[in-house]
């Protein structure tokens, strides 16, 4: 295929995505009061949007400096370049998903108030179709551009790398800041509003309200976005290093019928083909959208990792290469779809009605049944897995790990698409309900939002699949590029690695502590401030005065932009303290041999706490739900308080903790592939 074909397939996925979103734009607004809440929420995002920007530029700018004075002088300038495309490409990704998002919200409320479920589901999927096809659009753009520039050039992985620190970079302070805003506005919304005050959710007279509908696009569009960018990034280019390296002799090549040639360009004609078969998906979604929304949106996705499926062996057949290539893909597809399955079983499922069931005997029984389903949670996705990676070994090596990695991101158009349709779909129930406008309206935008707390769980058990087979590519990548040797026959050589093991397992802990803090003090300067204005003006509670919802955006936006840069400081600064310490103080090698089990360590630490948090957290969540659909006593009975509670406690779990332990070893993985070439 020639090199300038993805660039050209990602400009088309772009001018789709405008399309789709100028579509978005054209749907009817409604007017008056639900037009001005959806205004608010927009100039909320922005704020935080413009603030993290600001912070992200410093960040980038110092990091790009380093790579320019530090690095080797034959790729150090071309490397540097290519981590600010990698900044932009992600940044503009994030920003365009969460702008799509807050037109589409007002829009997905109105269709539901005037023209019924399907129309609905289709604007809030649309919004999330935009989010999807960018994501997939701009990797294929950036590194498109990168390989067709530089193809020839002995030193293109590392130039990419560059490409894959700069989405990395980007989709932590994303993720993590987002993440922390989000839930420090849903903590102290929930629990001064529903527990407190006795009024219900997304009630106009709660000044937390606002920031909740804005956390929602900030973090869950904006931080997903960026998250899947840079372990769709990161995927390819890992598998690229490990073509360019010596697990990739000619013999290997040709054992598979291929020249290295081929297994460097294969990454991308895969993610090529990817984009259309999303497309595909898209279709699929829209074409069923008339019938059941859960079914329509499993069609598109299923439908579109078959049709994947079938293009990779399609692929093999037509550069005449060996079918285990295909089958490697098929490994990581396949696996992608299980943990999927498994995670929509553990938050949806049996597991759920469970917990509900425990919250008639307390709080403290709740929160216990949803530990232990969290801690189950985590068995049989990390057995997918290990599967998925013996499978995608036997197949191809070490290359085929990085296909696996490919073949679960490969149709993320999708993929992204359907968990971004779950905060449309939430955010336009808020704004129904701040609106006032009625209980149809209402229950037309729930059932919708209970699909997208599904798609979310799954896209969020999806997302950890993706980012441990990522970075276990890029960890593969970096051991190959150092050399180092981890024979087991020889315990003395493996002292530094044993030590760097520890090191690494510990890591995803501090950095859970980190962000939980961080949501606990923001969520308390929150409740602190939303307890102020009901109790100074007694007017809000009556309906009489506004509540000043931009002091609550404005807490939210400080305290998100103040506590993400411990978290960040921790991901990039752990490889190079661990990597040039230990070469130091130690022997000849040390300092790669440490780093390599402190990766290694951090990637089983950060996969098994993701899927407990993200696990445990949805499960609390639905069981809420569960109970106020009328289960266990309904709304305002002590059921309902317990399982408050429990949602509370799993919120900062499942949508901050634990999908920053994603952005935490993609990005430590990448910045030590980045300074191998040093140690």
């Amino acid at each position: 295929m020639p090199v300038y074909f993805p660039p050209i397939f990602g400009v088309i996925g772009l001018a789709l995505a405008g399309f789709i979103f100028l579509s978005i734009k054209k749907q009817s607004t409604g007017g008056g009061k639900a037009e001005k809440i959806s205004g608010q929420i927009e100039r909320g995002a922005m704020v935080f949007m413009t603030r993290e920007f600001k912070l992200i530029a410093l960040f980038a700018i110092a990091l790009g400096a380093a790579l320019f004075l530090f690095q080797n002088p034959s790729y150090r300038g071309p490397q540097a370049l290519a981590f600010f495309m990698g900044c932009l490409a992600s940044s503009a990704a994030g920003f365009i998903g969460m702008k799509t998002a807050t037109l589409a919200n007002v829009r997905t409320c109105v269709a539901a108030n005037q023209a019924g479920a399907a129309r609905a589901l289709k604007i809030a999927f649309s919004g999330g179709a935009v989010m999807g096809l960018t994501v997939a659009a701009m990797g294929l753009l950036g590194l498109g551009i990168l390989f067709a520039i530089f193809s020839g050039d002995d030193h293109l992985p590392q130039i990419l790398e560059g490409f894959a620190m700069g989405a990395s970079l980007v989709a932590l302070f994303y993720r993590v800041g987002g993440g922390i805003f989000t839930k420090a506005a849903d903590v102290g919304t929930d629990l001064v509003g529903k527990v407190e005050a006795g009024i219900p959710e997304d009630d106009p007279r709660n000044p937390g309200v606002i920031a909740d509908n804005v956390g929602d696009n900030v973090g869950d569009v904006a931080g997903m976005g960026s998250d899947i960018f840079e372990s769709y990034c990161g995927a390819q280019i890992a598998t690229v290093a490990i073509a360019a390296s010596a697990g990739a002799t000619a013999g290997f090549a040709e054992s598979l019928g291929a020249t290295q040639e081929i297994l460097l360009q294969l990454p991308l004609i895969l993610t090529t083909v990817g984009i259309v078969c999303s497309v595909l998906g898209i279709l699929l979604v829209n074409l069923f959208a008339d019938r059941d929304p859960a079914k329509s949106l499993r069609i598109g996705t299923i439908g579109a990792a078959v049709l994947f499926i079938i293009a990779a062996f399609g692929i093999t057949s037509f550069f005449d290469l060996s079918h285990l290539l295909a089958v490697a893909v098929l490994c990581g597809a396949v696996g992608g779809v299980f943990i999927g399955l498994i995670t929509e079983y553990y938050t949806g499922s049996k597991p759920v009605r469970t917990i509900a069931l425990q919250g008639e005997t307390g709080v403290a029984t709740l929160v216990i049944c949803g530990l232990s389903v969290g801690l189950q949670s985590v068995v049989l996705p990390i057995l997918t897995i290990a599967l998925t990676l013996f499978g995608a070994y036997e197949c191809a090596g070490l290359y085929g790990v990085g296909l696996a990695a490919i073949g679960m991101l490969g149709t993320v158009g999708i993929t992204m698409a359907i968990d971004a349709y779950g905060p449309i779909a939430d955010n336009a129930g808020g704004i129904a309900e701040m609106a006032e406008m009625g209980k149809d309206t209402r229950e037309i935008t729930d059932s919708l939002d209970v699909v997208g707390n599904t798609t979310a769980a799954i896209g969020k058990g999806f997302a950890i699949g993706a980012a441990g087979l990522a970075a276990l590519a890029l960890i593969t990548a970096f051991i190959q590029t150092t050399g180092i040797s981890l024979d087991l026959a020889n315990p003395d050589s493996l002292r530094y690695f044993f030590v760097g093991l520890l090191i690494g397992g510990a890591v995803p802990f501090f950095n859970g502590s980190m962000t939980m803090n961080a949501v606990g003090k923001a969520a308390a300067s929150m409740i602190e401030e939303i307890r102020r204005q009901f109790r100074e003006e007694p007017g809000i509670l009556k309906g009489e005065v506004e509540p000043d919802s931009n002091r609550c955006i404005d807490i939210a936006t400080k305290a998100a932009t103040k506590s993400m840069i411990g978290p960040a400081l921790l991901a990039v600064g752990t490889p190079v303290v661990v990597g040039f310490g230990f070469k130091l103080i130690g022997s000849e090698g040390a300092g790669a041999q440490t780093l390599a089990g402190t990766l290694i360590g951090a990637l089983l630490g950060c996969v098994l706490l993701a899927l407990f948090m993200s696990n445990a957290g949805g499960a609390w969540d639905n069981a809420k739900k569960h109970v106020e659909d009328g289960h266990h006593g309904g709304k305002g009975s002590p059921t309902h308080a317990a399982s408050v509670v429990g949602d509370t406690v799993g919120d900062p779990l499942k949508d901050t903790s634990g999908p920053s332990m994603n952005i935490l070893i993609n990005v430590m993985a990448i910045v030590s592939l980045v300074i191998a070439g040093l140690l």
